[in-house]
């Protein structure tokens, strides 16, 4: 008799989008792995009525947070109420395929020493191209890394499970005895950032974070916030420094700071002006104005 499958807590967030949830969920039910408890938190969706998720999946535990907790929060909503040996955090504009889970789960179960796995990442809207194949390790000068891959063919190139600088928010895997040591995602961000400094604690705690293309994704992306919208910029912006902070040594900190203030800030600022995108750029100073003010706040 085949052992049983461990648990794998798949938990998402819905926000004003029932209808994109309800899609993801409608692919969750094709999944080939047996063992598996589904959490939606809706994140106090103010124009929207997550009812019908349980409505049409009765089997989903539905949970309705009060206010809007941000990424971080909502999901950390989810882990309190997760049963999981594995908890799986996926985006709820993603669409996955039968056999997603399993690969992700034997690559957690044959080496204890990886803290973090996400899947390849493609797009929804064009299979053929890849979103995250791994990322690039984050620059101390712009505190920006890039998706490898990104808008790449997947034609085999990215075909090579293995060690990487940071993990995909969109589609992660973390074992509960990872999270019981080094702690849950940090509410502070909101939006944007938190998964790569959730991965710099668990890397600190000495564990690997990896790529495992073996298991894929299909990701719409950016549908809650907006391809490109002053929330984002806000969010993006005020984060980018916030991650510096929290993470980088004192000397890259100084290097980042300093190039931020002679060369980011300007020419953001410029770009925003000669575009006529007031609204960005309004955004964009309240994110540099609140590490100013929040110059002692790290969460």
């Amino acid at each position: 008799m085949e052992k049983q499958k461990p648990l794998v807590s798949i938990i998402t967030i819905n926000y004003n989008e029932s209808e994109v949830t309800l899609e993801m969920l409608q692919s969750l039910k094709g999944l080939s792995y047996p063992n598996v408890e589904i959490i939606v938190v809706d994140n106090a969706s103010p124009n929207d009525n997550p009812d019908v998720i349980k409505e049409q999946f009765p089997e989903v535990c539905l949970i309705k947070s009060k206010e809007n907790l941000g990424f971080a929060g909502g999901n950390n909503l989810g882990v309190k109420a997760s049963k999981g040996e594995y908890l799986l955090f996926i985006n709820n504009d993603t669409i996955v395929p039968e056999r997603f889970i399993e690969p992700l789960v034997e690559t957690l179960q044959k080496d204890e020493t990886i803290g973090m796995v996400s899947p390849k990442i493609k797009f929804h809207w064009n299979p053929e191209l890849i979103q995250y194949a791994g990322y690039t390790p984050m620059n101390h000068w712009t505190i920006r890394n890039s998706s490898i891959g990104y808008h790449q063919k997947d034609d085999g190139r990215f075909d090579t499970a293995g060690e990487t600088e940071s993990i995909h928010g969109a589609a992660m895997m973390v074992p509960r005895t990872v999270v019981d040591k080094v702690g849950m995602m940090t509410e502070i961000y909101f939006l944007y950032y938190e998964e790569h400094d959730w991965a710099e604690m668990i890397k600190r705690a000495g564990y690997k974070i990896y790529y495992q293309p073996k298991s894929y994704i299909l990701h719409k992306e950016s549908i809650s916030t907006g391809k490109f919208s002053p929330l984002k910029t806000y969010y993006i912006s005020r984060n980018r420094i916030l991650f510096a902070r929290r993470n980088f040594k004192p000397f890259q900190l100084g290097i980042s700071l300093l190039f931020q203030c002679l060369v980011s800030i300007p020419k953001n600022s410029l770009m925003f002006l000669l575009k006529r995108e007031m609204a960005h750029f309004k955004a964009f100073w309240r994110a540099i104005s609140w590490n100013l003010i929040h110059k002692t706040e790290l969460g």
